[in-house]
């Protein structure tokens, strides 16, 4: 592991602590928790960007659903 320095302010300090205490974690451990989730948020961000991205690529004629109109038959017993 790699030591790094941080700067908080006093009062994000005192909830880090806090939360800390709270999880029985120390701050250390905590921060990096934190980093994890929330780098694990950007990640899924970005997924659902590139989805939404490509379902509006996609779309092209909504309306015109008549290649799935065998798929609506039912088969026959």
């Amino acid at each position: 592991m790699e030591t790094i320095q941080v700067v908080l302010d006093s009062k994000l300090l005192r909830a880090t602590e806090v939360a800390a205490r709270r999880t029985k974690l120390n701050r250390s451990a905590l921060i990096r928790e934190a980093i994890r989730a929330h780098l694990k948020n950007l990640e899924i961000r970005e997924l659902e960007l590139r989805d939404r991205k490509g379902y509006e690529a996609g779309r092209g004629d909504s309306g015109d659903l008549s290649g799935w109109e065998a798929e609506a038959i039912w088969p026959q017993e």
